[in-house]
């Protein structure tokens, strides 16, 4: 490099090359500092990341602190690998070569997944050689790069030609017959009909907005035609859907929530409400698959979680709804159900009051100080919980009563003892209460392993809902409302079992005509065998 004391030179080919050596060498700096800030933010989130395996998760602020960190990382990765790629054009501008002074350590990128198609590109190899010539070259291998590329959607049409036959003798025709269609007289071919279902109900897509999409692709759908063919695959996918709800209903704990959907009526909409029944026992290491079935109400009345468990006797986890009361009663038939209470609504209520994040940004207000010391406590059980996820319920039993009994012990004397010294419009008072006054629901996790100390398989199986409520508004009818439950049920259940829910309904939706009834079993999920032909494609 030229000193900086020494003259400039009066020949403009050298000014011209120390300019560009000058940029390259600003361009390399600027690299290492975006490689330096992102090396940085790397390991800030690596340290809180141990902190929170080591000491547990103290607050729900450390979590979005954790999302924020892995989105400041993000955008300094991306920073970094824009200005080393500068600084590379730059070296190379001046002729310089490329010295690395600063590596950036970045992801082992793990191998293409094998089922991918792979399209083999042959770049014709020298014919002589480069060093002297000779004609006489031997192949000793051969070196592949790949590249993971994404083709655009492509249409086609499908034409089935069946030729036409006449006998010579009785002069009577001939000809294969018809093809099989999903739909009666219909056009649409199962990977398009189940294409147009999961971007509705999975990826929350109306369908005006998937019509629009397609027109600007080339193909005119209207959405009288895409809401036919919607329909159509909801009939011819019912047969699954009560398969899915007796599977539901015949294990021994189901999780249960509601969420509400709007619903459009004449001039408004009204509320009404989408329920979910999770079954999942791999909690307590149970083999039989989980499912989510759905169902839709015009209302909250508790007139519909009689209807929808009537039959049902095990245990039901759920929040502190007071629609299924009457299912914990004596004299409910065949017997009441066992409740089981949502520790995570619990703490939310306390987490509230001692959010000092929150308070922070909205009106100020005092943060209460038992509501501090209540989310400690509460977050003690939980860390036992995490640790026994997944355990066979004899050992989980005997494991929360060794450990969790103790503390959730503690907790009952602390809150009855706090309690009595407050006042009963006080907040923490309420929170409080909401435990208390369901004591024995709470801990009725330490006399049964099946029994999970939250509702969250039930949150998350609604967690698509509330985000689609953004995307589609309303729904259009109170069959619309059913129509989605039912899709909500399939495409849910595929998910809870690790299979791609698309590929999924376009293959049951291409054999559910021809395939057996008293087979039907074997195309639910869990049972689901996908044909190499449908990975690769």
């Amino acid at each position: 490099m030229r000193p900086a004391d020494s003259p400039l030179p009066d020949d403009v080919e050298t000014l011209k090359r120390l300019v560009l050596a000058r940029d390259a060498e600003l361009a390399r700096a600027r690299a290492e500092v975006s490689s330096a800030e992102a090396l940085i933010a790397h390991l800030r989130l690596a340290i809180e990341k141990m902190r929170r395996e080591l000491y547990g998760q103290r607050s729900e602020r450390k979590a979005r602190l954790l999302d924020q960190m892995e989105l400041q990382l993000e955008e300094l990765e991306a920073a970094a690998a824009e200005d080393e790629l500068a600084a590379a054009t730059a070296t190379a501008a001046a002729g310089e070569t490329p010295v690395r002074p600063h590596t950036r350590r970045t992801p082992s990128r793990k191998p293409f997944p094998a089922h991918l198609p792979r399209e083999r590109i042959v770049v014709p190899g020298p014919t002589t050689c480069t060093c002297c010539g000779s004609g006489r070259l031997a192949k000793l291998g051969e070196d592949v790069t790949e590249t993971l590329e994404s083709v655009p959607r492509r249409w086609k049409v499908v034409q089935i030609v069946r030729e036409k036959f006449t006998c010579r003798d009785c002069e009577k025709i001939s000809q294969a017959p018809a093809p099989f269609h999903v739909l009666p007289r219909g056009f649409a071919g199962p990977s398009l009909l189940a294409m147009i279902v999961f971007e509705k109900y999975g990826q929350h897509q109306p369908l005006n907005r998937q019509a629009e999409r397609y027109a600007r692709e080339g193909v005119d759908l209207s959405l009288s035609t895409l809401a036919d063919l919607v329909g159509g695959c909801a009939t011819l996918l019912r047969p699954l859907y009560d398969l899915i709800r007796t599977h539901v209903f015949a294990g021994d704990r189901v999780h249960g929530d509601d969420t509400p959907v709007p619903v459009l009526a004449k001039g408004k909409t009204d509320t009404g409400r989408a329920w979910v029944y999770v079954r999942d026992d791999r909690p307590f290491g149970g083999h039989d698959p989980p499912a989510a079935v759905f169902f839709y109400s015009r209302d909250r009345t508790g007139d519909h979680p009689e209807r929808h468990l009537h039959g049902y006797g095990g245990i039901l986890q759920a929040d502190a709804y007071a629609g299924f009361n009457r299912l914990y009663e004596a004299g409910r038939k065949p017997t009441p159900l066992v409740e089981a209470a949502c520790w995570s609504h619990a703490r939310r209520k306390f987490f509230v009051l001692a959010d000092v994040t929150t308070k922070a940004r909205a009106k100020p207000s005092a943060v209460a100080p038992l509501a501090l010391e209540a989310v400690p406590r509460i977050d003690a059980i939980f860390d036992v919980e995490r640790e026994i996820n997944g355990s066979p319920a004899a050992e989980r039993l005997a494991l929360r009563r060794e450990r969790a009994a103790p503390l959730v012990a503690d907790l009952e004397i602390w809150m009855r003892a706090e309690r009595v010294r407050l006042s009963r419009h006080s907040d923490v008072t309420k929170a409080m209460d909401y435990m208390l006054k369901r004591w024995a629901a709470f801990t009725r996790f330490l006399d049964d392993g099946r029994i999970c100390l939250t509702n969250n398989a039930a949150e998350r199986a609604l967690r698509g809902i509330a985000l689609g409520r953004k995307s589609w508004l309303f729904a259009g009818s109170d069959r619309g409302g059913e129509r989605a439950a039912l899709m909500y049920t399939l495409i849910q259940t595929a998910r809870l079992n690790d299979v791609d829910p698309q590929a999924w309904l376009a293959d049951v939706l291409a054999r559910i005509n021809d395939h057996a009834i008293r087979d039907l079993a074997a195309l639910l999920p869990w049972n689901w065998t996908p044909a190499p032909t449908s990975l690769a494609a």
